[in-house]
């Protein structure tokens, strides 16, 4: 009976907590969309188009492929490799990338839109197989977007001839790969449509142009309440303007006013302040670099907020994936407490038990110190070792040399 009184009391009190969305967003799942279609539908230009406005990381196989070898990973190297020696790059080695990718900091923040998956070629997965692994995805797609072609839409054009083709264009060759794509693909993506909610499967007509069925596609999105994603942007000035010793206030004050999305719309200072998000969530209180000042490209009150990053290092895994450093309970301060005593005392029971109780972590200075020490013998026996092959090598010369010497003299 209070607790009505006190809301009539109090009709226009405000309910919105800032904290409690920001918590929502930084826990909440990224957007995830798959496109699915016959050869030739234009998946793959609905998905990259989809993937700019929607704020999402597009993934196909000829992306991830580029993507690898541009940032010299592993698969990068392998696939340069293959190229290299004139060889095609496996079936199994581009899925692997394409849920590697998945699976990757940037997309657990984004989200994606995939295209070309399930594939036709059951070099390394049949159909079913390859459906069965995105309904086993940790990041589930949340829909599904069927484009419908019932014309033959490469029979329609009347210049068609005249174009450049690549061979998969060709009629003959086209007419293949779609009457195979019904034989073999077809039934088991209509299972997995036919499993989804009505309100997660969006079917669109492909026969439009592509800007109109990338309308058609982000209008019913939108009406479903779908929202995209957060990326982050740096704030910098177009001009030159030293930032360094300006005091707190001072500071914010510059930072709020660059790369503004909207008129008046200023970035508004953290719980961070000027400590870096990703040095605190390590552990250590690092001040930020203020041209390494960065805020999540969105209009939602609750991200307009600047965070200053004290690397290169940490701007890079703060822009991949904000939501790990932002996660309550943090800005947590780190509180680091050292233990000591004589030998016998209870020294490790009583740290075990304190990291426990304050979700800690031990740091043992025996077991840190002892891979180092075990490097260090290492190097000091190969440098014994190399000391004394180079000493033997030198007494065997020399010997050598004295015995050339006295032949010399004899003869």
């Amino acid at each position: 009976m209070a607790s009505s009184e006190e809301k009539q009391a109090q009709p226009f009190a405000d309910i919105f907590s800032e904290d409690e969305a920001e918590k929502s967003f930084l826990l909440s799942k990224p957007t995830c969309l798959i496109i699915l279609g016959k050869p030739g539908s234009g998946k793959k230009t609905l998905a990259r188009k989809l993937a700019q406005i929607w704020k999402c990381i597009f993934i196909d196989a000829l992306e991830v492929i580029q993507t690898n070898i541009q940032e010299k990973t592993e698969y990068g190297f392998k696939c340069q490799e293959l190229l290299f020696k004139g060889q095609s790059i496996s079936e199994e080695l581009v899925t692997e990338m394409i849920l590697k990718k998945i699976e990757s900091p940037q997309v657990t923040h984004f989200g994606y839109v995939l295209s070309g998956f399930p594939s036709l070629s059951e070099e390394y997965m049949t159909v079913s197989q390859q459906v069965e692994k995105i309904k086993n995805l940790k990041l589930k797609p949340d829909f599904l977007i069927n484009i419908k072609t019932e014309e033959d839409t490469l029979k329609k054009s009347e210049f068609l001839h005249q174009l450049v083709q690549r061979p998969e264009d060709f009629l003959e060759n086209a007419e293949k790969r779609v009457g195979k794509y019904k034989d073999i693909m077809l039934h088991p993506l209509e299972d997995l449509m036919a499993e989804q909610d009505c309100e997660r499967l969006i079917e669109v007509d492909g026969n439009q142009q592509p800007d109109d069925l990338l309308v058609s596609v982000a209008v019913q999105l939108q009406s479903l309440g779908v929202r995209t994603g957060a990326p982050i942007t740096r704030l910098q000035c177009d001009e030159e303007e030293m930032l360094e010793g300006l005091e707190d206030g001072e500071l914010f004050r510059v930072l709020s006013s660059y790369q503004l999305i909207a008129h008046s719309y200023r970035w508004r200072r953290s719980r961070w302040g000027k400590v870096c998000p990703v040095a605190l969530k390590k552990g250590d209180i690092v001040m930020g670099n203020p041209d390494l000042a960065v805020s999540f490209s969105s209009v939602l009150s609750f991200l307009g907020k600047m965070y200053i990053l004290s690397s290169l290092e940490a701007l890079r895994v703060f822009m991949l994936n904000p939501r790990p450093y932002l996660l309550p309970p943090m800005p947590l301060p780190p509180c680091k407490v050292l233990v000591f005593g004589p030998p016998f005392s209870g020294r490790t029971t009583l740290c075990n038990l304190i990291a426990h109780k304050y979700k800690g972590k031990v740091l043992d200075m025996a077991k840190l110190i002892q891979p180092h020490l075990e490097k260090a013998k290492e190097e000091n026996l190969e440098q014994m070792r190399r000391d004394i092959i180079e000493k033997a090598i030198t007494a065997v010369k020399n010997r050598m040399e004295e015995q050339s010497t006295e032949s010399a003299y004899q003869e």
